[in-house]
């Protein structure tokens, strides 16, 4: 293999899993109707999809070093087409556990994924430009959310206004309503027959690709235990907890928030792939000025500081134009997760696949966060209830800021 062939690897598995993972963006206005489902019940998607990383956050680090990489990956995979192929069942019965319970395992096959493929992306290379590299996977995760909400949103939810407004006009229980919902439910099958397909022949491909060994930096002389006790390193998984919540939060709400504004579901699929060109710019702008025109540290202070600024804005802004304001969090996310990742595996040494378990189960916030999120849509409305994201904002800006300081000390 050449020397960049890891890298292309990982970043073909960065495309699939960030194609797995929005999808979600469509998934929760799509399954609010088909199973009839208040908003707080429809984020349970988001919930059962990410708790899955902090249960298997951990387990995932311990695997990794029982059976290498390689093999992790091909686990993750696997365990992600059963989870893909509980859609089956699901669409058939309109059963929503279901549903939940494909979720939960593609959350967990991954989160082993993720464990093993951050590292790469880490460490091939120095220190310094860890965000730049990680920047990099993030472009071919970010170019899978554009296709992914437009690719399944085209599928199902096509005339969903027009199905909809016959239901409302059809009593609980009526079979002609039931009809309609279970036809609208099974339009996922196809789509997802596809995904356990390509899941399986890519888990053969990742299976048979040797893959180097993931050699973790000794260059520091304080002990990896040390390290991973750190302030900085705790802050780290803290901030990244509340910037998924977020980043889940932006992203999965557009849908709905437009179809609040009485825009049609079938239009309001362009919102998140929008969002995501925006993300692929910012990861552009990471890529091309770290650290030669501002570091990591730098970057994600002012990521935070603009991500505060747009999210305001979003509130105050009346009507459908709040929406296409919100698709500039895309831009200013970008660099946050990068960053983050960059700046708390720094000098972990030995315990790398530790720390990077545990930065993995920080992803639980889009567990979380969204579900309080849907609550507070039920109670006080969409627009208002974005005002939950300045305070995890903050918490982010505390960590950049609080990094810097102690860079500069």
């Amino acid at each position: 293999m050449k020397d960049k062939s890891p890298l292309i690897l990982i970043g073909i598995l960065f495309f699939i899993f960030g194609f797995v993972t929005w999808l979600n963006s469509t998934l929760v206005p799509f399954l609010r109707i088909a199973c009839e489902l208040t908003h707080f019940e429809s984020y349970l998607v988001t919930f059962a999809f990410y708790i899955a990383y902090v249960i298997f956050g951990l387990p995932s680090g311990k695997i990794i070093t029982r059976v290498g990489y390689s093999r992790s990956m091909t686990i993750g995979l696997s365990v992600m087409a059963v989870g893909a192929a509980f859609f089956v069942p699901a669409a058939y019965t309109r059963f929503y556990l279901f549903f939940l319970i494909g979720l939960f395992l593609m959350g967990a096959g991954l989160t082993l994924l993720q464990t093993a493929a951050n590292p790469y992306a880490a460490v091939l290379g120095s220190p310094e430009t860890a965000a730049r590299r990680i920047s990099l996977m993030g472009i071919c995760n970010k170019f899978a959310g554009v296709l992914a909400p437009l690719i399944l949103g085209t599928i199902v939810l096509g005339d969903t206004g027009y199905i909809t407004s016959q239901i409302d006009t059809l009593a609980v229980g009526d079979p002609l309503r039931d009809a309609l919902l279970t036809e609208l439910s099974r339009r996922c099958i196809l789509p997802y027959c596809f995904i356990v397909l390509f899941l399986f022949v890519l888990a053969g491909f990742v299976h048979f690709s040797p893959l180097p060994d993931l050699r973790p930096s000794e260059e520091s002389d304080t002990p990896a235990s040390s390290r991973i006790a750190a302030p900085r390193f705790w802050l780290g998984v803290v901030a990244l907890f509340f910037y998924v919540g977020v980043e889940v939060i932006g992203m999965d709400s557009l849908i709905g928030y437009a179809m609040s504004h009485g825009m049609e579901a079938s239009s309001a699929k362009i919102f998140p792939a929008l969002s995501m060109v925006a993300f692929m710019v910012g990861y552009l702008i990471g890529i091309a000025g770290i650290p030669r025109l501002f570091s990591q540290k730098t970057a994600l202070i002012l990521s935070a500081l603009a991500s505060m600024a747009v999210m305001t804005a979003a509130i105050l802004t009346p009507g459908i134009a709040s929406v296409y304001v919100l698709v500039f969090l895309g831009l200013t996310h970008a660099m946050i997760w990068p960053a983050v990742w960059g700046l708390a595996l720094e000098g972990l040494g030995k315990s790398i696949s530790t720390g990077s378990s545990l930065l993995v189960m920080a992803v639980v916030g889009g567990a979380l966060l969204p579900l309080l999120f849907g609550m507070l849509i039920d109670r006080i409305g969409h627009q208002a209830a974005y005002w939950m994201t300045l305070p995890c904002y903050a918490v982010i800006l505390f960590y950049a800021v609080a990094v810097k300081r102690r860079s500069a000390n």
